[in-house]
């Protein structure tokens, strides 16, 4: 029972006790005052007939009149009179009338007796009768009783009022209890909320002080955690000068990109080298020239923070060559862009950043899952080597093989629209194994699309011609309803992606929230999952985990590790996990510098209980390294391959 409970009963039992003593003394002062009422009534009356009947004392018919006259009039059980001499009652009149709408349970619980008097009625100065009265109480009981009817519905009334009372005030007082709860409760959920209010109450404010401060204090750890893991990551992967990937990032994503697996698309990679960058630091200067190498990275953050750019990487190898890696880039709109490109480097030689012509050269060369990393930049060293060798235009493409396949976006629009439609869609789940145990957490789920031949084509094919037709919000709606008509039947946990239109769109995220709403009996088996990439704003990220935890559903982040400084805010969002990236796991028993930042991570979220899982996990040697940094749960090849359900 809570206290607010206790103090309430505690209350309402001090209540009924006051309130029916009370009560019990207010009917018994009553109760004896009305008997000296009685007894004043009866001897009143037999004393005034003594008087009156003293002249009459030998005249029995004038005394008969006289005590009718008197009986008739009052309120009096019984009147006679009696001989002194030998104790005969000369008259005498009595009656057995009893007290009206009054219960008889309450004539015998008052237990309100007739109470008598009596006079001396003289002859002369001898002493000839006796009057005796008793006064009856049916008079007394009913004025008892509305008075005991009065008292009692007034003193409920009372009580009421003060249980009303008390109960709100226990409530207002108690409130700070209740929020700490709350807090509490958010802390079990990995949100760290600070209580804006603090109670005036010095007891229940030294306590609500005493769980800010730990939360603070927390929240302090956490943020202290994340700057140095985001310093560690910075420092390892993040070209100092233009704040690009450094080669390191890129050697790693590259690897990353051209494993075989469900989400890999093909694309291209381009290579840009800044023209006679020697001769421009001799003329120039090194500052200008340092000027311009950070020209052409902003350059090339604008080209990533186009839309649907998100999984592409820039980066700086050294000096002034910079590479542009773009998964799902078709060969058109590699022309395209290195028309773009080649628009920015006129403009920047216009400017005097650079007396070269061109300013920089570009090779492009075509990509797929499969290959080894060596011969895709093999390749682009080609096409930037045919680029400089080239007057006509500074750049080259070069394309070993069919990068893309020979469909183009019309081919894709009718193929995925009708596949959407008739809902062909193929779920692929992939395990999520605990690192220590083995024991499964959730299967991640994956998805296939029949093209009309009736073949299976891969996320990684059909992922980007989705998001350039802006569908990509219908297609996690279908595979919600999939992964929801999964669950009805088979009782298992899952984690479901969503993609950035989701996330962006009020009217899609409304309605997919309707969805799952819906679906209650399946809210703990499903985890929503968001890509750290395609993060919303803050305010709009903590009004969605919101939104899922009252629905009854989980929130993760995944492919976590590239934007570190956004680990401050997880504080407010209640994540079930966080997915660190399979760039950071790939060979991270072999590569020290990987081991340094996964044992960051887990330092700032271990601070919080916040569980972390492993994408991509390849090889035995990866594995046991995160079991013994501490890792939760793992997910790759070595766990198990994409399939469909068994």
């Amino acid at each position: 029972m809570s206290l607010l409970k206790q103090l309430f009963l505690a209350i309402c039992l001090f209540l009924v006790v006051a309130f029916t003593g009370s009560f019990i003394a207010s009917v018994e002062t009553s109760r004896e005052q009305l008997l000296s009422q009685l007894r004043s009534h009866a001897q009143d009356a037999a004393t005034a007939l003594g008087l009156s009947m003293a002249p009459h004392v030998d005249d029995p018919a004038m005394l008969e009149l006289m005590v009718s006259s008197i009986f008739d009039s009052g309120y009096f059980a019984s009147i006679r009179v009696v001989s002194i001499a030998d104790d005969r009652v000369i008259v005498e009149r009595s009656t057995e009338v009893r007290a009206e709408n009054v219960p008889q349970w309450f004539v015998d619980l008052v237990n309100l007796t007739p109470e008598g008097g009596d006079a001396l009625i003289m002859r002369g100065w001898e002493q000839a009768a006796r009057v005796e009265v008793l006064s009856h109480p049916q008079f007394a009981l009913a004025k008892l009783w509305d008075g005991a009817i009065g008292s009692l519905l007034w003193l409920l009334l009372c009580g009421l009022v003060s249980a009303v009372l008390g109960g709100w005030l226990l409530r207002t007082q108690l409130r700070p209890l209740d929020n700490m709860v709350q807090q509490a409760q958010a802390i079990t959920r990995r949100e760290f909320l600070t209580l804006p209010r603090v109670p005036r109450t010095p007891e229940l404010k030294r306590v609500v002080l005493a769980m800010n401060q730990m939360v603070d204090k927390l929240k302090t750890l956490f943020a202290e955690e994340a700057a140095r893991s985001e310093k560690l990551r910075e420092e390892a992967y993040q070209d100092s000068l233009t704040g690009l990937a450094n080669r390191r990032q890129f050697d790693i994503r590259l690897g990353n990109q051209l494993v075989v697996n469900e989400q890999n698309a093909e694309g291209y990679l381009l290579l840009l080298r800044v023209n006679d960058l020697g001769g421009l630091n001799q003329r120039l200067g090194g500052q200008r020239t340092d000027a311009l190498i950070g020209a052409l990275g902003e350059l090339l953050k604008r080209l990533l923070a186009t839309p649907g750019r998100s999984e592409w990487l820039a980066s700086r190898s050294r000096g002034g060559e910079f590479t542009l890696l773009a998964p799902g880039l078709s060969s058109d709109d590699a022309e395209r862009l290195a028309e773009e490109i080649t628009e920015h480097l006129d403009n920047l030689r216009q400017t005097g950043a650079s007396d070269c012509d061109p300013v920089a050269h570009m090779g492009i060369a075509a990509f797929r899952p499969g290959e080894e990393p060596a011969a895709v930049i093999g390749r682009a060293d080609q096409a930037l080597a045919q680029a400089q060798s080239n007057a006509a235009r500074c750049w080259e493409r070069l394309d070993d093989f069919t990068a893309q396949s020979g469909q183009g976006l019309h081919d894709w629009r009718g193929w995925i629209d009708e596949a959407l439609n008739q809902g062909k869609l193929q779920l692929y789940f992939q395990p999520v194994v605990a690192c220590v145990s083995g024991k499964l957490l959730q299967r991640k789920v994956l998805a296939r699309l029949l093209d009309p031949q009736g073949e299976a084509i891969a996320a990684g094919r059909f992922l980007p011609w989705i998001e350039r037709l802006g569908w990509a919000a219908r297609f996690d709606l279908a595979m919600l309803e999939h992964a929801l008509a999964h669950l009805s039947r088979h009782a298992e946990p899952l984690a479901l992606s969503l993609s950035a239109a989701t996330l962006r769109e009020a009217a899609t995220r409304d309605r997919f929230l309707a969805l799952l709403r819906s679906h209650p009996q399946q809210a703990h088996l499903l985890t929503l999952e968001v890509d750290e990439r395609h993060l919303p704003p803050p305010v709009e990220l903590e009004a969605l985990s919101q939104n899922l935890r009252e629905a009854g559903y989980g929130l993760g982040l995944q492919h976590f590790g590239g934007r570190f400084s956004l680990i401050g805010n997880l504080t407010h969002l209640g994540l079930a996990y966080l997915k660190i990236d399979g760039t950071y796991i790939r060979a991270i028993d072999l590569e020290s510098d990987k081991r340094m930042f996964i044992e960051a991570i887990f330092r700032a979220t271990n601070s919080i209980d916040l569980p972390l899982i492993a994408e991509m996990v390849e090889t035995q040697g990866e594995l046991e390294v995160l079991t013994e940094l501490g890792v939760h749960g793992a997910m790759g090849r070595l766990i198990g391959a994409p399939a469909p359900w068994q």
